[in-house]
């Protein structure tokens, strides 16, 4: 009989603010969350985990993260959190003091076992700045975990991603260090996937020979602005989520990214009528 293939739902870029506040005086980032969680609550089959890949809250204050937890209450699923630009690393220990960090003190960094496959969380943020770093112990923490288990398959979780997507005002803000996440990346062939935020865009892309995606936001997007015409802007496009599932197999098995809208939508529809002809 075949493994049960593993789920594993990645949201990103929360931007939660007080209650009744909106994100740059227009977006309802709560209720936002809201419809991205009814989502996954319906989604079947259930998602082993979710993932959530940075900029929880907004400014951020423990009232932005006592808010996000309220929010995040109605959620069936079992989730976990690394932080963002947008995030404080204090405070997120206090509002999840359940969360299994790999340090007492310092990065955010978590490994999660889902049966045959493990999840490296990554904190990449730098307190008070927008890009992103992976800091020395991170990397080292990072480089032995993975060579501590070479048979299991890996995906890695970070916010900042360590490619340029050609949006000039957040390619200067992306993981500065990514030859050094590269550099390990390269070195242990079970990494399957590097998945990130941070854009508020689907994009994928290959580094280190690995897929490598950032994953759309349950709220905003940021404007597609590939050359150069507008300054810092954001559009309300459909918000969505990914689901990564892995199916167990040969080797290090194999792993397939979804693109998931969120919202309401006709159908499902039959391509078939009851004499088994295509409609």
């Amino acid at each position: 009989m075949s493994q049960k293939p593993v789920c594993v739902a990645q949201i990103s870029d929360l931007h939660i603010k007080r209650p009744g506040a909106l994100a740059y005086g227009r977006v309802d980032t709560a209720k936002a969350l809201e419809r991205c969680i009814a989502a996954l609550n319906e989604f079947a089959p259930a998602p082993d985990l979710v993932v959530i890949s940075g900029d929880l809250a907004d400014t951020p204050t423990p009232e932005e993260y006592d808010h996000l937890r309220r929010l995040l209450a109605p959620l069936k699923l079992p989730f976990a959190s690394i932080p963002g630009n947008h995030d404080s690393r204090e405070m997120m220990r206090t509002a999840f003091p359940a969360s299994k960090y790999a340090q007492s003190s310092g990065a955010l960094n978590q490994r999660i076992e889902l049966a045959g496959l493990d999840l490296m969380l990554l904190d990449s943020s730098v307190h008070g700045k927008p890009h992103g770093l992976l800091e020395p112990p991170t990397l080292e923490w990072l480089d032995a975990k993975l060579a501590s288990a070479p048979e299991r398959p890996a995906l890695l979780f970070l916010h900042h991603p360590p490619f340029k997507a050609g949006i000039w005002h957040m390619d200067r803000q992306d993981l500065f260090n990514a030859d050094a996440l590269w550099e390990i990346v390269r070195r242990h062939s079970r990494v399957r996937l590097v998945a990130t935020g941070h854009i508020h865009r689907a994009t994928l892309t290959m580094f280190a020979g690995v897929p490598t995606t950032i994953c759309p936001a349950p709220n905003h997007a940021v404007d597609l602005d590939l050359a150069q015409l507008r300054e810092p802007s954001f559009k309300m496009e459909p918000p969505a989520f990914h689901l990564h599932v892995w199916f167990p197999g040969e080797g290090f098995g194999n792993l397939v990214t979804h693109h998931v809208p969120i919202g309401q939508f006709d159908g499902p529809h039959p391509f078939f009528g009851p004499d088994g002809k295509l409609l």
